[in-house]
């Protein structure tokens, strides 16, 4: 018995709904809240298997943070000194500028380091948006096996779009530096500048439909990259709502960090903390959430005997089940 309970905690009981038909959420906003209170534990145990392929990235970033928050103990130093009387405001000045360019270096490397640690994010990524993709609709998914075979299934078009998500802020950093430039002597550089970035939010914006595309339609990349730019276009105001609402964390953080700067180390602690235990599932929960409607509304009513409003109460599919029974009765 104690078997069987244990396998139905972390496996859940395949092929069966979690609602009868009679309390079917009737709206999304329900079916959202609804699966985040019963998905809620399995995104935590989700959430720490996609964080495995994370850890190299993470390693980076906490480099580069480690080394900004010495340097700032640094200046605080200096600035004391200045107060002091003790150094001259030019000396100030030379040592921020140094500091500055130490900070625009290893910025520079770290997005460096960061290309192969993204890049090999891709086939989870596309594994935990499958898992995600099927909670939010009230779709059983196995947190393991459904997670590998999505992987499987996958990994190509997946590695492909996290090696380009791994090039793109180095890219743009690289180009936004060189044609800022040249923009100092010749303002028709900021041009190329201004589309440098614009290209950058854009790709960061198609990445909400990227991974949720790759694993429920068999398109060829192109076409995928085609409708996740459509989409991000089509739905910009609220593409820029999902992508900025994923930056909320960080956003307090680095609030908190520039009000309490003798408590930033714990801060970074408790945003670090959220990431491995909850962050990452919750914000692919969010996207699924959201792309399967937006699915439903331009792509699935385009396709001939493709299922939509999957989760929500329907009642053309009462009418279909009445008429079956209908039938069975007169036969």
């Amino acid at each position: 018995m104690f078997g069987k309970m244990m396998n139905r905690y972390y496996y859940g009981k395949s092929g069966q709904g979690d609602y009868s038909r009679d309390d079917l959420p009737t709206n999304r906003w329900q079916l959202f809240w609804e699966m985040l209170r019963i998905r809620l534990s399995g995104l935590f145990r989700l959430n720490l298997m996609y964080m495995v392929i994370w850890i190299p990235a993470i390693v980076v970033i906490g480099r580069f943070l480690s080394y900004c928050i010495s340097g700032l103990d640094v200046l605080s130093g200096f600035q004391n000194q200045l107060d002091a009387g003790e150094i001259t405001g030019e000396l100030f000045a030379e040592n921020s500028l140094l500091y500055m360019d130490a900070i625009k270096s290893l910025f520079f490397q770290t997005l460096l380091l960061l290309i192969p640690c993204i890049a090999i994010t891709g086939p989870c990524t596309a594994g935990i948006a499958y898992v995600t993709r099927n909670w939010s609709r009230d779709e059983h998914a196995f947190i393991w096996s459904d997670f590998i075979d999505a992987i499987k299934a996958n990994w190509k078009q997946a590695l492909l779009t996290s090696v380009i998500t791994g090039l793109v802020p180095t890219i743009v950093y690289v180009c936004n530096y060189y044609y800022g430039s040249l923009a100092e002597g010749n303002l028709f550089f900021m041009v190329p500048q201004v589309l440098c970035i614009l290209l950058g939010i854009i790709w960061s914006l198609m990445l909400i439909y990227l991974y949720p595309l790759i694993v429920t339609y068999d398109l060829k990349y192109k076409d995928i990259l085609r409708n996740a730019a459509l989409l991000a276009i089509a739905r910009l105001p609220f593409s820029v709502a999902i992508r900025l609402g994923t930056l909320v964390p960080a956003a307090i953080a680095a609030v908190l960090c520039y009000t309490l700067t003798p408590y930033t180390f714990i801060i970074l602690l408790v945003l670090a903390a959220w990431y491995v235990l909850l962050g990452f599932a919750l914000s692919r929960f969010v996207t699924a959430s959201y792309t399967n409607a937006v699915f439903d509304k331009y792509i699935n009513i385009k396709i001939e005997g493709a299922q939509v409003n999957r989760g929500l109460y329907n009642e053309e599919d009462d009418d279909y089940e009445d008429e079956e029974a209908a039938a069975s009765v007169e036969e």
